[in-house]
This record gives C-alpha cells, structure tokens and sequence, in this order.
C-alpha cells in the first residue's frame, strides 16, 4: 500500500473551520475505489495543525487519486487557507491494513 501521512499548519483564522473546508475533498476521496483510508486528526501541542494520514491500495490507486477531479479542486481551494507548505511523508509498505502494536496488547 502507498501509506502518506502530511502535516498542515492551517492559518489560525481557518482553524475551527477546517474539517468543513476540506468537507468535499476528504468525502469524494473515501469514495475512491483504491482509498484505504483518509483520516484527519487535529493537534493537542497546536490546534492550527492537522495531520492527514492516507493510505491507497497500491501505485495504480494512488496516480489515480492525484489525477482525480476533486485532487485538482482541493489544489485550488486549500492553499488560501494555509499557513504554509504541508509537509509529507510518502512510502510504500507491504501490507493493507494497521498492524496490531504488540507491546501494548490488550488481553480480552
């Protein structure tokens, strides 16, 4: 799987509103047949950052988001709302889920 995790620093102003803002792009991205996931989660340390972890089922999936329609839409739409650049970390991993973090298992 192609597995992202990106990090934006949304301008104060924009902070409360984010999730709405990006309302469309995360929904029509989920909808993607090769989308394993699309999660935005926001920052105890800082409340105008949010973190994006994505994942896609492979390389096919992944061009296929970044050429999609509501890609290009979010290209335009986004920025104005930032802070500054986002910073990524992209890889390719050989699994297609989350893995069980074992030393904090849980006895059920």
């Amino acid at each position: 799987m192609i597995f992202i995790t990106a990090r934006f620093r949304v301008r104060p102003e924009h902070a409360e509103q984010w999730p709405e803002i990006t309302r469309e792009f995360t929904e029509a991205t989920r909808a993607e047949p090769g989308c394993l996931w699309f999660d935005w989660s926001r920052s105890i340390a800082d409340p105008a950052e949010y973190v994006l972890l994505e994942a896609f089922r492979d390389e096919e999936a992944g061009i296929a988001h970044v050429q999609s329609d509501h890609f290009r839409a979010a290209q335009e739409k986004l920025p104005p709302h930032l802070a500054e650049t986002p910073r990524v970390i992209n890889t390719t991993l050989p699994q297609n889920d989350w893995s069980e973090l074992g030393e904090l298992a849980v006895d059920r």
